[in-house]
Protein backbone atom coordinates (compact mmCIF):
# COMPACT_ATOMS: atom_id res chain seq x y z
CA UNK A 1 0.00 0.00 0.00
CA UNK A 2 1.17 3.45 -1.36
CA UNK A 3 1.70 5.62 1.66
CA UNK A 4 0.61 9.39 0.81
CA UNK A 5 3.41 12.20 1.28
CA UNK A 6 2.55 15.55 2.86
CA UNK A 7 4.14 18.52 0.57
CA UNK A 8 6.30 20.17 2.40
CA UNK A 9 4.86 22.89 4.24
CA UNK A 10 6.47 26.52 2.99
CA UNK A 11 8.51 29.04 5.69
CA UNK A 12 5.67 30.62 8.00
CA UNK A 13 5.59 34.34 7.96
CA UNK A 14 7.72 35.10 10.96
CA UNK A 15 10.11 32.25 9.66
CA UNK A 16 10.63 34.86 6.09
CA UNK A 17 10.95 37.90 8.31
CA UNK A 18 13.81 36.07 10.32
CA UNK A 19 15.79 35.51 7.08
CA UNK A 20 15.05 38.48 5.54
CA UNK A 21 16.53 40.53 8.76
CA UNK A 22 19.57 37.80 9.10
CA UNK A 23 20.47 38.80 5.18
CA UNK A 24 20.14 42.64 6.34
CA UNK A 25 21.85 42.12 9.28
CA UNK A 26 25.09 40.28 7.07
CA UNK A 27 25.13 42.87 4.69
CA UNK A 28 25.13 45.86 7.08
CA UNK A 29 28.22 43.58 9.39
CA UNK A 30 29.96 43.36 6.41
CA UNK A 31 29.87 47.35 5.49
CA UNK A 32 30.74 48.11 8.66
CA UNK A 33 33.72 45.99 8.82
CA UNK A 34 35.04 47.00 5.70
CA UNK A 35 34.50 50.14 6.41
CA UNK A 36 36.10 50.67 10.19
CA UNK A 37 39.03 48.30 9.65
CA UNK A 38 40.35 50.30 6.44
CA UNK A 39 39.81 47.40 3.80
CA UNK A 40 38.34 49.66 1.79
CA UNK A 41 38.41 53.41 1.78
CA UNK A 42 35.70 55.03 3.67
CA UNK A 43 35.41 58.00 0.63
CA UNK A 44 34.54 54.89 -1.51
CA UNK A 45 32.27 52.88 0.83
CA UNK A 46 31.79 54.45 4.28
CA UNK A 47 30.86 52.44 7.60
CA UNK A 48 27.04 50.98 8.01
CA UNK A 49 26.62 52.50 11.16
CA UNK A 50 27.47 56.47 9.12
CA UNK A 51 25.46 55.78 6.06
CA UNK A 52 22.37 54.27 8.11
CA UNK A 53 22.40 57.57 10.48
CA UNK A 54 22.25 59.72 7.85
CA UNK A 55 19.39 58.00 6.07
CA UNK A 56 18.16 58.84 9.15
CA UNK A 57 19.06 62.65 9.54
CA UNK A 58 17.41 62.82 6.11
CA UNK A 59 14.24 62.01 7.35
CA UNK A 60 14.32 65.64 9.37
CA UNK A 61 15.44 67.54 5.91
CA UNK A 62 12.49 69.36 4.58
CA UNK A 63 14.30 70.02 0.83
CA UNK A 64 15.30 65.86 0.87
CA UNK A 65 11.69 65.35 1.45
CA UNK A 66 10.39 67.87 -1.11
CA UNK A 67 12.69 65.65 -4.10
CA UNK A 68 11.31 62.51 -2.48
CA UNK A 69 7.94 63.57 -2.54
CA UNK A 70 8.47 65.11 -6.15
CA UNK A 71 9.37 61.27 -6.70
CA UNK A 72 6.67 59.60 -5.14
CA UNK A 73 4.33 62.17 -7.04
CA UNK A 74 5.15 61.22 -10.88
CA UNK A 75 5.34 57.41 -10.01
CA UNK A 76 1.84 57.52 -8.66
CA UNK A 77 0.74 59.62 -11.77
CA UNK A 78 2.54 57.18 -13.82
CA UNK A 79 1.28 54.20 -12.04
CA UNK A 80 -2.44 55.56 -12.57
CA UNK A 81 -2.03 56.32 -16.36
CA UNK A 82 -0.65 52.94 -16.84
CA UNK A 83 -3.27 50.89 -15.28
CA UNK A 84 -6.20 52.94 -16.74
CA UNK A 85 -4.34 52.31 -20.35
CA UNK A 86 -2.85 48.93 -20.07
CA UNK A 87 -5.50 47.01 -18.51
CA UNK A 88 -8.52 48.18 -21.51
CA UNK A 89 -5.69 47.53 -23.65
CA UNK A 90 -4.81 44.15 -22.50
CA UNK A 91 -8.59 43.11 -22.11
CA UNK A 92 -9.08 44.30 -25.67
CA UNK A 93 -6.74 42.17 -27.49
CA UNK A 94 -6.96 39.43 -24.82
CA UNK A 95 -10.42 38.97 -26.16
CA UNK A 96 -10.45 39.80 -29.58
CA UNK A 97 -7.94 37.44 -31.46
CA UNK A 98 -8.41 40.08 -34.47
CA UNK A 99 -7.45 43.08 -32.81
CA UNK A 100 -4.45 41.27 -31.15
CA UNK A 101 -3.48 39.80 -34.48
CA UNK A 102 -3.18 43.04 -35.70
CA UNK A 103 -1.41 45.21 -33.30
CA UNK A 104 1.08 42.40 -32.29
CA UNK A 105 3.88 43.47 -34.40
CA UNK A 106 3.71 47.33 -33.49
CA UNK A 107 3.94 45.97 -29.64
CA UNK A 108 6.51 43.41 -30.35
CA UNK A 109 8.53 46.17 -31.61
CA UNK A 110 8.11 48.84 -29.14
CA UNK A 111 8.31 46.45 -26.05
CA UNK A 112 12.16 45.56 -25.97
CA UNK A 113 12.77 49.63 -27.05
CA UNK A 114 15.09 50.36 -23.26
CA UNK A 115 12.81 53.26 -21.10
CA UNK A 116 16.01 54.88 -20.13
CA UNK A 117 17.57 55.01 -23.64
CA UNK A 118 14.22 57.26 -24.65
CA UNK A 119 14.90 59.92 -21.49
CA UNK A 120 17.52 61.92 -24.28
CA UNK A 121 14.58 62.26 -26.67
CA UNK A 122 11.92 63.00 -24.06
CA UNK A 123 14.17 65.83 -22.72
CA UNK A 124 14.21 67.28 -26.11
CA UNK A 125 10.91 66.79 -26.92
CA UNK A 126 8.53 67.32 -23.95
CA UNK A 127 11.18 69.18 -21.37
CA UNK A 128 11.98 68.47 -17.17
CA UNK A 129 9.88 67.22 -14.54
CA UNK A 130 6.59 65.00 -14.26
CA UNK A 131 5.82 66.23 -18.18
CA UNK A 132 9.33 64.53 -19.07
CA UNK A 133 8.64 61.52 -16.19
CA UNK A 134 5.47 61.19 -16.00
CA UNK A 135 5.63 59.52 -20.10
CA UNK A 136 8.55 57.28 -19.49
CA UNK A 137 7.07 55.56 -16.30
CA UNK A 138 3.88 55.05 -18.27
CA UNK A 139 5.90 53.49 -20.97
CA UNK A 140 7.68 51.18 -19.00
CA UNK A 141 4.89 49.90 -16.19
CA UNK A 142 2.56 49.54 -19.04
CA UNK A 143 3.92 46.09 -20.47
CA UNK A 144 3.99 44.13 -17.24
CA UNK A 145 0.60 45.14 -16.84
CA UNK A 146 -0.56 44.29 -20.27
CA UNK A 147 0.71 41.53 -20.73
CA UNK A 148 -0.31 39.78 -17.24
CA UNK A 149 -3.76 40.80 -17.98
CA UNK A 150 -3.65 38.93 -21.37
CA UNK A 151 -1.80 36.04 -19.83
CA UNK A 152 -4.98 36.26 -17.23
CA UNK A 153 -7.73 36.03 -19.58
CA UNK A 154 -5.90 32.73 -21.27
CA UNK A 155 -6.57 31.50 -18.01
CA UNK A 156 -9.99 31.86 -18.08
CA UNK A 157 -12.39 28.56 -17.27
CA UNK A 158 -13.52 28.14 -21.31
CA UNK A 159 -16.68 26.27 -19.79
CA UNK A 160 -17.86 29.20 -17.53
CA UNK A 161 -17.91 31.56 -20.54
CA UNK A 162 -19.52 28.99 -22.76
CA UNK A 163 -22.41 28.32 -20.20
CA UNK A 164 -22.63 32.34 -19.62
CA UNK A 165 -22.94 32.67 -23.83
CA UNK A 166 -25.61 29.32 -24.03
CA UNK A 167 -27.82 31.57 -21.75
CA UNK A 168 -28.10 34.31 -24.00
CA UNK A 169 -25.06 36.72 -22.54
CA UNK A 170 -23.06 39.40 -24.86
CA UNK A 171 -19.46 39.22 -25.39
CA UNK A 172 -18.84 42.21 -23.16
CA UNK A 173 -21.21 40.53 -20.53
CA UNK A 174 -19.18 37.45 -20.35
CA UNK A 175 -15.62 39.73 -20.03
CA UNK A 176 -17.25 41.37 -17.28
CA UNK A 177 -18.98 39.08 -15.50
CA UNK A 178 -16.73 35.83 -15.99
CA UNK A 179 -13.37 36.80 -17.56
CA UNK A 180 -11.94 40.09 -15.82
CA UNK A 181 -13.10 38.67 -12.12
CA UNK A 182 -11.06 35.33 -13.28
CA UNK A 183 -8.04 37.27 -14.40
CA UNK A 184 -8.16 40.15 -11.37
CA UNK A 185 -5.15 37.87 -9.52
CA UNK A 186 -3.00 38.57 -12.60
CA UNK A 187 -3.46 41.77 -13.09
CA UNK A 188 -2.94 42.61 -9.74
CA UNK A 189 0.41 40.69 -9.97
CA UNK A 190 1.15 42.92 -13.12
CA UNK A 191 0.62 46.10 -11.00
CA UNK A 192 2.95 45.21 -8.49
CA UNK A 193 5.87 44.15 -11.04
CA UNK A 194 5.15 47.32 -12.51
CA UNK A 195 5.13 49.29 -9.56
CA UNK A 196 9.11 48.41 -9.04
CA UNK A 197 9.42 49.20 -12.28
CA UNK A 198 8.47 52.59 -12.48
CA UNK A 199 10.16 53.39 -9.22
CA UNK A 200 13.53 52.45 -10.82
CA UNK A 201 12.64 54.68 -13.73
CA UNK A 202 11.60 57.65 -11.59
CA UNK A 203 14.74 57.67 -10.22
CA UNK A 204 16.79 57.10 -13.10
CA UNK A 205 14.90 59.26 -14.78
CA UNK A 206 15.84 61.95 -12.64
CA UNK A 207 19.62 60.72 -12.15
CA UNK A 208 20.43 60.30 -16.15
CA UNK A 209 18.15 64.17 -16.92
CA UNK A 210 20.65 66.38 -14.99
CA UNK A 211 17.93 68.64 -14.34
CA UNK A 212 14.82 69.15 -11.94
CA UNK A 213 14.02 67.96 -8.61
CA UNK A 214 13.41 64.05 -6.72
CA UNK A 215 15.47 61.62 -5.45
CA UNK A 216 17.16 61.08 -7.83
CA UNK A 217 18.18 64.47 -8.62
CA UNK A 218 19.07 64.52 -5.08
CA UNK A 219 21.84 61.36 -5.49
CA UNK A 220 22.91 63.05 -9.01
CA UNK A 221 24.12 66.11 -7.12
CA UNK A 222 25.16 64.35 -3.46
CA UNK A 223 28.02 62.73 -5.63
CA UNK A 224 29.37 66.04 -6.29
CA UNK A 225 29.81 66.63 -2.44
CA UNK A 226 31.93 66.97 0.31
CA UNK A 227 30.95 63.59 2.01
CA UNK A 228 29.39 62.42 -1.20
CA UNK A 229 29.37 58.52 -1.25
CA UNK A 230 27.89 58.82 1.81
CA UNK A 231 24.54 61.54 1.00
CA UNK A 232 24.80 58.98 -1.86
CA UNK A 233 24.45 55.60 -0.51
CA UNK A 234 22.03 57.32 2.29
CA UNK A 235 19.49 58.39 -0.75
CA UNK A 236 19.96 55.05 -2.05
CA UNK A 237 18.81 53.42 1.31
CA UNK A 238 15.53 55.93 1.29
CA UNK A 239 15.06 54.44 -2.97
CA UNK A 240 15.04 50.79 -1.41
CA UNK A 241 13.16 51.42 1.24
CA UNK A 242 10.16 53.18 -0.53
CA UNK A 243 10.66 50.30 -3.01
CA UNK A 244 10.33 47.08 -0.27
CA UNK A 245 7.12 49.60 1.28
CA UNK A 246 5.46 49.65 -1.59
CA UNK A 247 6.27 46.18 -2.61
CA UNK A 248 4.85 44.71 0.84
CA UNK A 249 1.72 47.21 0.54
CA UNK A 250 0.78 45.30 -2.81
CA UNK A 251 1.22 42.12 -1.87
CA UNK A 252 -0.75 42.34 1.41
CA UNK A 253 -3.92 44.07 -0.98
CA UNK A 254 -3.19 41.42 -3.15
CA UNK A 255 -3.16 38.13 -0.64
CA UNK A 256 -6.36 40.07 1.24
CA UNK A 257 -8.53 40.67 -2.22
CA UNK A 258 -7.81 37.51 -3.72
CA UNK A 259 -7.38 34.69 -1.13
CA UNK A 260 -9.41 32.85 -3.02
CA UNK A 261 -7.56 32.62 -6.14
CA UNK A 262 -4.15 31.23 -3.92
CA UNK A 263 -6.65 28.80 -2.25
CA UNK A 264 -7.96 27.82 -5.60
CA UNK A 265 -4.46 26.99 -7.09
CA UNK A 266 -3.12 25.03 -3.69
CA UNK A 267 -6.12 22.69 -4.32
CA UNK A 268 -5.27 22.60 -7.70
CA UNK A 269 -1.72 21.27 -7.05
Amino acid sequence: MAHQTTPPRGLSRPGKWARGAAGVAVLFLASEVLGRAGIVDRSYLPPASSITARAFELFGDPDFLFNVRVTLTAWALGMLIAIAIAVPLGLLLGSVPAVNTAVRAIVEFLRPIPSVALIPLAGLLLGSGLSMEVPLIVYASSWPILFNTMYGLHDVDPTAKETLRTFGFSRLQVLLKVSLPSAAPFIATGIRLAAAIALILAVSTEILSGFGDGLGMFIAQAGTGPDGNRDVLAGTIWAGCIGLIINMVLVQAENRAFRWHKAQRSGAS
